[in-house]
């Protein structure tokens, strides 16, 4: 029960401490201090907090993540803001930052928090050092820093009642590769956006948001025993749910909204290039072996 109960508390810690620092950078990147009020959006995160440990021991639900959905209220308008800013400034910001991209400029980071007497001075050191970083670079970190905390937060909350560990382990596979298939569309395709093309920047963000939506829902593996006990059942949907959840995730919140993201990058927005072609593909070979996969589980259910 302890154990549980630390593991909520420092689950929802490590949510907090990441959104923070998204805010911090927000108003350091903005220069004003009115965007700390974006700080507000961490109260449900800390009332769902207080009443999950009171009510469920900290036990996560079957099917819904409050705690992973309330983090990412939290975080996801402080990226925008951040990718928005980045969009209007990207080349003046390219000329006064470091990029860190040498073990030159890393070890210079050690370097001067070894020089450090006490901790105020170690502080000023980290702050003026995260405050020079590339935008896009503080922007990618946010990216991929969200995406691994939300693999490890679900995988250090208590679980919720009637997931088994194997449904955990299956559905924590599931979030490594949506995460991948995220980042790499998140980052490939706002590499590709010219500057006059804000529009793209919301389109982009906007299927970003909505693909993101998938990590708090579980219907895609916490199902399965259900449609195991609903095999004697008449009804297609009873006996698919799985199935069919599985191929609408993939057609109606990643694959397909990424899919047709890079058909209008390539129409309509004129850009073209070998790694847009070739994840455009892959999108569409996703789409369509999903479609397949319907198709032969429908032919299945009539044929029985």
């Amino acid at each position: 029960m302890f154990f549980k109960f630390i593991s909520a508390v420092v689950t929802r810690a490590l949510f907090i401490l990441i959104s923070l620092i998204g805010v911090w950078r927000v108003t350091w990147v903005k220069d004003n201090q009115l965007y700390w009020f974006l700080t507000i959006l961490y109260l449900p995160l800390v009332v769902e907090m207080i009443l999950t440990l009171r009510r469920r021991k900290g036990m996560d639900y079957k099917w819904f993540s409050p705690a992973i959905f309330l983090f990412l209220i939290s975080i996801i308008p402080t990226i925008w803001i951040l990718e928005l800013h980045h969009q209007q400034n990207k080349f003046n910001d390219a000329n006064k930052c470091n990029k860190l991209d040498s073990s030159e400029s890393i070890k210079n980071i050690f370097t001067n928090w070894k020089n450090s007497t006490n901790i105020t001075e170690a502080f000023k050191a980290s702050e003026k050092l995260l405050s020079s970083v590339c935008a896009n670079k503080w922007i990618l970190a946010l990216h991929q820093i969200l995406l691994i905390l939300l693999i490890l937060g679900k995988w250090l909350m208590p679980i919720g009642v009637g997931v088994t560990r194997d449904e955990l382990s299956q559905l924590l596979l599931i979030f490594v590769g949506t995460a991948a298939d995220i980042l790499e569309f998140t980052s490939e395709t706002l590499s590709d956006v010219k500057d006059n093309s804000p529009q793209l920047v919301y389109i982009i963000l906007a299927v970003w948001t909505w693909s993101m939506l998938q990590f708090p829902f579980h219907l895609s593996v916490v199902n399965s025993k259900v449609d195991e006990e609903c095999e004697s059942q008449d009804s297609f949907f009873t006996r698919h749910r799985t199935d069919i959840w599985t191929v609408v995730e993939t057609l109606f919140i990643q694959d397909g909204p990424f899919l047709i993201v890079r058909l209008t990058v390539m129409s309509h927005f004129n850009i073209m290039h070998q790694m847009l072609i070739f994840f455009t593909i892959k999108n569409l070979l996703v789409v369509s072996l999903n479609l397949y996969r319907l198709w032969v589980i429908f032919h299945d259910y009539r044929s029985t």
